[in-house]
């Protein structure tokens, strides 16, 4: 107790000797020291019952280091006190920040304003000071990103609130957001992020955000004359659709087939490699978060695609598409829809074999102990023979390419293999490649080693390895794993000593 008595007493002496002296730069340094020595939980009791309004004035300086030492030592004390006291004591001090010049000022308003508004006990003091809510509405027009950002923050956290939500969609503070939005396509969009990021909470905030009209302008960019505002207004529609209340509206509305249809129509337009990828991973994230299977076969256009993409020359649009196949072929079902993965496997084997490829192989051939029915290894062994005549061959030679990138990329797809038996077999009839997995000179960066270290993993703990692989490897395989990823043998680091 003694301690923090000591401490209240010095920070208030502190206090008084910096209302004190003309150039109070050294006081600030020292009050700042102090009250980082002391852990937040403790500076609560310390500073409750003190005001800081000496601090609050030294912000209005034109001296930029002295206004940044203030923000240090307001956001220590702020974060300190409780937002129910922040909004009885420090509300129109708050709300002054937001319109000062300096950045980290707008910031440190806006975040101790969001942790007021989150609080059901102090939410009221600022929802009945409409002033504040207009201020941190206007501070998404600044130019600063940071200060944006923060803004739509905070505001955010009043869709936690039925009042919150009345505040801010049936006041004139609506008003004051469509008016912000006029500003320019920037700030049109920050506000669009703030309105999908309240819809994302629950299906009662998403209501309100329907209502206000602001939605159904976002959607309306979607088929926008400038093609660049288009491929921003897919990335918030697919934002939108994260939450399933946000997939159902969505379905409504008739996007689906309208991002559906304009896949269809990317064909005629000249521009559309900027937005198409975006549509693409659209209906990607869709089919993830719902069924492969349905939104597949629901929007062939979609699939046909991702195809087509996969044997473009242009590299955006390759990497998009194996993304896609990866994310999709993540699955079971994304396993079985894709049975037409056979054109893209046996061509991207004729293709230079890029590191998103190498990924989105892996993704493609792994499947877990559980999902290993015998249909499905018939699938993927099938799919691992399309990559070449000698796949092994093919995948080892890669993996002996001087780029780590390629070196990891192409042990991922052994690892991936190495669980089902079809591959410990092929690995077993493969000369000399059990000793290629044990040798551990090859691969000597930290994520060769980890790549190396978990494909030896996979195999060791398979529960068919040891009868496939014969148990002289399998031994060396669970001595491998014993001694970790790094190990180097005695023999190993005399051998390399006298090579400098």
């Amino acid at each position: 107790e003694i301690g923090g008595t000591f401490m209240a007493a010095s920070i208030e002496s502190l206090l008084q000797e910096i209302s004190g002296v003309e150039d109070p730069m050294e006081e600030l340094q020292s009050l700042k020291t102090a009250l980082l020595s002391i852990p937040i939980s403790a500076l609560r009791d310390t500073v409750s019952g003190q005001r800081f309004d000496v601090i609050f004035s030294l912000l209005n300086s034109n001296q930029r280091e002295q206004v940044e030492l203030c923000v240090d030592i307001l956001e220590r004390i702020l974060m300190a006190l409780s937002p129910v006291n922040l909004a009885q004591n420090y509300r129109v001090e708050l709300q002054g920040g937001l319109t000062h010049p300096n950045e980290t000022v707008k910031i440190l308003a806006l975040t101790q304003i969001g942790r007021m508004v989150e609080e059901p006990d102090a939410v009221t003091e600022i929802l009945n000071n409409h002033d504040v809510l207009r201020a941190v509405i206007h501070c998404i027009e600044e130019e600063k990103m940071a200060v944006a950002k923060q803004a739509i923050q905070s505001l955010s956290k009043l869709s936690h609130s039925k009042p919150g939500l009345d505040k801010l969609f049936q006041s004139d503070l609506l008003k004051v957001m469509k008016d912000v939005m006029a500003t320019n396509d920037i700030v049109r969009y920050r506000i669009y992020e703030l309105v999908v990021k309240i819809s994302s909470v629950s299906p009662i905030s998403l209501g309100y955000c329907a209502n206000s009209s602001i939605i159904s302008q976002l959607l309306g960019e979607l088929t926008g004359d400038d093609v660049l505002i288009r491929a921003t207004a897919i990335e918030m529609v697919t934002t939108l659709a994260h939450s399933q209340h946000g997939r159902q509206y969505l379905a409504q509305q008739g996007i689906m087939d309208k991002i559906s249809n304009m896949i269809r129509g990317a064909d005629t337009d000249p521009f559309s490699s900027l937005y198409l990828p975006g549509l693409v991973k659209f209906f990607g994230n869709l089919a993830i978060m719902d069924s492969p299977q349905q939104v597949c076969e629901t929007y062939p256009a979609f699939q046909n695609k991702v195809f087509e993409m996969a044997l473009d020359p242009d590299p955006v649009m390759i990497g998009v598409a194996m993304d896609t196949l990866g994310l999709l072929g993540s699955t079971v079902e994304g396993k079985q829809v894709l049975q037409k993965t056979g054109q893209f496997l046996a061509s991207s084997g004729a293709t230079e074999l890029r590191v998103r490829s190498l990924d989105a192989i892996s993704q493609l051939l792994t499947l877990q102990p559980e999902h290993q029915t015998e249909d499905l290894l018939a699938l993927t062994e099938s799919w691992f023979h399309l990559l070449s005549n000698q796949p092994m061959d093919m995948i080892r030679n890669i993996s002996t390419q001087p780029f780590p990138e390629l070196h990891c990329g192409a042990l991922r797809i052994f690892t991936a293999i190495a669980t089902q038996p079809w591959g410990q077999r092929l690995m077993i009839k493969t000369p000399g490649f059990m000793e290629f997995i044990l040798d551990r000179s090859t691969g000597q960066t930290k994520e060769a080693k980890d790549a190396k270290f978990e494909l030896v993993g996979s195999l060791a703990c398979s529960s068919t390895a040891a009868e496939i692989l014969g148990s002289q490897h399998y031994i060396h395989l669970r001595a491998y794993l014993r001694e970790g990823p790094y190990y180097v043998s005695a023999v190993a680091s005399v051998s390399t000593e006298g090579a400098d």
